[in-house]
């Protein structure tokens, strides 16, 4: 969006602003708002007035009125000068125009609207899809580290257990090994290939470069043990030999490139917040960070980088070449199912990440834990709820295929439009109870709203499936939105031309109502046309109380829910 403090006609420079509302003849200045407001490049208009000897507040707020209804383009305006412009103010209100006594407040609330519109925009915009439905993450082995450092009594993770979560959640480590004695370190060294960099292991400390616990680019054993006895003796003095678990010896990555902060800490309202930036030793003097909150997909993942200074220089700048941003969108995705999915987890950062045009690599890290003495009801919750990977099973036809029924995702979108693809007339007027032409339920505007949700509110589960060449695509699903008092819920159910008759809608409805028990609700109702006979018997087989109703002329199911049900994880 722009915004202007004059609006222009195109062949006056932008570069040197003309005030044409203050000496502008009348004519000029309606000319002008009329190309302004014609301007493809032109989202939206502010117009300032001051009060000069040939300005007439009165008639310039009649002029912008028809500006403000009819292109469709917001409108902001700032009539400064008191009682002068009074009644002009009075014109702009009653017109719906917001109106401000000061430019510079005019401007802000401009910018806000701004950043508005780029949010939604982001928050809707279909984001390009991970391998993997439930993103491949190693769960368990994650679940074990924590219990076992929970079990211990510890807080902090070692280097060597930060690096194992990491690795779980699909984030590029680097290798570590583990050495308690300088003999050890040795023989690690030399496994791992010169050069090395030896870390402290410590159950304590996080911070290690305060302690001087980092001893970089070991080229031989003699570097190895004299950097051992360093890192040792450091320690000890500073905070105390029992601190000191030994160290973490790791290759000498050879990657040039940019390094990045990648973090998360807890804010008392909103659970989980993540960071990313510039990274390094001066991260606290760069002072370059863009906050969001989790979960993330791609989509929101790239906005969140480009709204970091380092953004620039990872586009690559003075013959450097750029790194691979789908890549790194995808590593904050898979650390922000990391910090959703783990809530234990207290603070977690990444520095550096170091990007590279060659790829990405975690070299240090540092995880701290929620205190043993808090009870698991309490934990931190996100402000938006995570993708319930909990619904995500597995199911057979049947035909004998394999079908997996799971929440739908907002990078669904593509698949849900060739879903549209494959229904006929006849299955479209059964769900939609009247004709719905396939360009109309494909828009972008639509289909935004069915895949990218508030689980909190509705949740749609689609059945998908790969075809004989082996690409994905979704052949059914059931939606199911919460009424507004938030005890029941309103289902419905299509299932693809070519795949009914094979049990599909029978598994799906009586997987929403397994959900509708995990969820607590207490009721669940179905609408449907009176010859969709198919329906009603799945439904009153189900155990659904079925009947007419009146006034829609449709027939209405509905069942009530017993207590909530277990599901265990995917």
């Amino acid at each position: 969006m722009q915004a202007f403090d004059a609006v222009l006609p195109p062949q006056w420079s932008h570069n040197n602003p003309v005030d044409i509302l203050g000496d502008a003849q009348p004519e000029r200045y309606a000319k002008a708002l009329e190309i302004a407001s014609k301007d493809p490049n032109t989202d939206g208009m502010l117009v300032v007035l001051t009060p000069q000897g040939m300005t007439n507040p009165t008639q310039t707020a009649e002029d912008l009125i028809p500006y403000a209804s009819s292109t469709g383009k917001p409108v902001l305006a700032s009539w400064m000068g008191g009682d002068e412009v009074a009644r002009g103010v009075d014109i702009l209100k009653r017109a719906g125009i917001p109106e401000f006594p000061y430019p510079d407040d005019a401007a802000v609330a401009f910018n806000y609207a701004w950043k508005y519109a780029r949010n939604l925009t982001a928050l809707y915009e279909t984001p390009t899809p991970l391998q993997g439905i439930a993103r491949d993450h190693d769960r368990a082995s994650a679940n074990s580290i924590l219990k076992k450092v929970r079990e211990s009594g510890r807080t902090i993770l070692t280097e060597y257990e930060s690096k194992r979560l990491l690795a779980a959640y699909g984030i590029p480590t680097i290798r570590t090994e583990i050495a308690g004695t300088v003999a050890e370190a040795v023989k690690r060294a030399r496994e791992i290939g010169y050069p090395v960099v030896l870390k402290l292991n410590s159950e304590t400390i996080t911070h290690k470069t305060d302690v001087g616990g980092i001893k970089l680019n070991l080229h031989n054993d003699s570097e190895v043990q004299t950097a051992f006895g360093e890192i040792q003796r450091s320690v000890t003095e500073r905070t105390g030999a029992e601190h000191f678990q030994g160290v973490a010896v790791q290759p000498m990555s050879m990657l040039e490139g940019y390094e990045l902060i990648v973090g998360s800490s807890i804010d008392s309202q909103l659970g989980p917040v993540l960071l990313v930036g510039t990274g390094g030793q001066l991260v606290e003097v760069w002072k370059d960070r863009a906050l969001a909150l989790p979960p993330l997909n791609t989509a929101l993942a790239r906005h969140l980088v480009e709204d970091t200074k380092i953004f620039t220089a990872l586009k690559g700048v003075r013959g450097r070449a750029p790194v691979d941003l789908e890549r790194l969108a995808a590593i904050l995705v898979c650390f922000s199912d990391l910090v959703v999915e783990q809530p234990w987890i207290k603070e977690i950062d990444i520095n550096p990440l170091l990007a590279s045009p060659d790829g990405f690599l975690a070299l240090d890290a540092r995880v701290v834990l929620q205190d043993a003495s808090m009870a698991e009801t309490r934990l931190p919750k996100p402000a938006v709820r995570p993708y319930p990977i909990q619904y995500v099973q597995s199911s057979t036809m049947k035909d004998g295929k394999e079908v997996l029924i799971r929440p739908i995702r907002p990078e669904d979108e593509p698949l849900i439009v060739q879903f549209h693809k494959r229904l006929s007339e006849s299955t479209v007027r059964e769900r939609y109870f009247q004709p719905f032409d396939l360009e109309s339920r494909t828009t972008h505007q639509r289909l935004e709203r069915i895949c990218s949700i508030d689980y909190d509110r509705e949740l749609t589960l689609v059945a998908e499936m790969s075809d004989p060449l082996n690409q994905r695509q979704i052949v059914g699903a059931t939606r199911m939105i919460k009424t507004p008092d938030g005890h029941s819920v309103e289902l419905s159910v299509v299932i693809a031309d070519g795949y009914q008759g094979l049990g599909l809608g029978t598994e799906l409805m009586k997987r929403s109502l397994t959900v509708a028990q995990s969820e607590e609700l207490q009721r669940i109702f179905i609408n449907f046309l009176p010859d969709n006979t198919r329906m009603k018997a799945l439904a009153e087989r189900l155990g659904f109380r079925t009947e007419p109703d009146a006034t829609t002329g449709l027939i209405h199911g509905e069942v009530e829910l017993p207590g909530p049900a277990c599901l265990p994880l995917a």
